[in-house]
């Protein structure tokens, strides 16, 4: 399967947010983000570098009642993206693996690319963010990506007291898990299941 190029192109447009992007997987590390949301933009950026995809994304957003409607339909698209990238998933190494320290902060995150999704999110007792963009509206994201990807997405944050930093390791992490999951072995015939399907 050398030389497989997965890409996926998705458009979502609703009454609250309008978006176009395009995912490779087998790219170089190349971000073209605009949500409208700086940080979020700067965290997709080090998702997408950290994970090798290339990811064009722009996202337009009813930002003036606030971000959850963008954070949480991004995270659909994102989803759907890595679905449909995969197609039937076979050959892929389905695990995938993070651990990225930030400055104080260390993160792991470990994700399963099953079709079952399921979100677990541990943060560290210490956080209670009120700003416009914190750790708690990253869950939405992450659990409307952990759906429509079909993935069992675990983050557990071992520990951290700036915020900005928790959630770059968590980034950084899920990018490189995800990364290890997406990864075609050529050892696993069909799908890495005792079912034979995922």
């Amino acid at each position: 399967m050398s030389g497989l190029i997965r890409t996926a192109t998705v458009t979502r447009k609703t009454k609250e947010t309008e978006i176009d992007a395009t995912l490779t997987i087998e790219g170089k590390g190349t971000p073209e983000i605009n949500t409208g949301i700086a940080f979020f933009d700067h965290m997709l950026t080090l998702f997408t570098v950290h994970g090798f995809f290339d990811l064009h994304l722009v996202a337009k957003g009813d930002l003036d009642v606030d971000y959850h409607h963008t954070v949480e339909d991004v995270g659909l698209v994102m989803g759907q993206l890595f679905s449909k990238a995969l197609s039937d998933r076979k050959g892929i190494c389905r695990y995938g693996e993070g651990a990225v320290p930030m400055d104080e902060a260390f993160s792991r995150v470990n994700v399963d690319l099953s079709n079952r999704p399921f979100l677990v999110y541990h943060l560290p007792e210490n956080i209670r963010s009120s700003g416009t963009f914190d750790a708690w509206l990253a869950e939405e994201f992450f659990r409307a990506f952990s759906v429509q990807a079909g993935m069992n997405l675990h983050i557990n944050v071992a520990y951290g007291q700036n915020e900005h930093h928790i959630l770059e390791s968590v980034f950084k992490a899920l990018g490189r898990a995800l990364r290890e999951a997406c990864r075609i072995d050529s050892q696993i015939s069909g799908t890495l299941s005792s079912k034979g399907i995922l």
